[in-house]
């Protein structure tokens, strides 16, 4: 796989389609980062690791969910309203959530272990989330079927994550130190980084649609 035809065929899509990705995505970033706010007003300071698993679990699946559903539509040519969107993500909420609370455990233990675990398992399991809203494949089967796509393309796959994905974190721990004090700001640019990391979606997004074509227009060895 061209891992630079891909980072630049996603990055093509997400700034031609920015602004309705924000629409789509947006107000729940902003209504995932003002609920951890509320939370840590009423309840006082809570481990970073156990508020980032709650509202993973709650938030995350519904506005990535209604991206991939977003990005499925537009590869075919269709398109779908907000509300749709939104009415199918929620559907899915279930077995997203699930998905979600399983993958970001193993991750959160294997980031403990040096990092490196952590980066391995980011990769393995990149594909379980396109499995499930697409193929209508449970948490589990989605799970061990990423880890069978993955198999060939770790390398590249793993490029075209971390190339993105690296930076973008940084970004988020200088938005964090930089405007953590405030908390009105720090709603907004964490909101902001929320969005910007879609772009990863995208990217794997685009990795999975020409995984999956490329069997058809390359021929099976016998």
């Amino acid at each position: 796989m061209n891992a630079l035809r891909v980072l630049r065929e996603a990055a093509y899509f997400y700034s031609h389609n920015f602004l309705r990705i924000a629409l789509l995505c947006l107000p729940l970033l902003l209504l995932e980062r003002l609920s951890e706010l509320a939370l840590r007003e009423q309840f006082g300071h809570w481990p970073e690791g156990a508020l980032q698993l709650l509202f993973g679990v709650l938030f995350y699946p519904l506005y990535t969910g209604m991206l991939i559903l977003f990005l499925d539509a537009r590869s075919q040519g269709r398109e779908a309203s907000a509300a749709e969107l939104f009415g199918r993500a929620l559907q899915l909420w279930p077995g997203f959530a699930l998905l979600t609370a399983l993958t970001s455990v193993l991750v959160m233990l294997g980031l403990s272990l040096m990092l490196l675990p952590g980066m391995i398992l980011i990769v393995l399991l990149a594909f379980a989330e396109y499995l499930l809203v697409l193929r209508g494949q449970s948490p589990l089967e989605a799970m061990r079927g990423s880890i069978r796509l993955v198999r060939g393309q770790f390398l590249p796959l793993a490029g075209c994550i971390f190339s993105t994905l690296i930076p973008l974190w940084i970004l988020d721990a200088w938005l964090a130190e930089r405007f953590g004090a405030e908390p009105v700001v720090d709603v907004l640019s964490g909101s902001l980084s929320g969005l910007l990391q879609m772009f990863v979606s995208v990217v794997v997004f685009r990795y999975f649609m020409l995984l999956e074509q490329r069997p058809q227009l390359e021929p099976r060895d016998h």
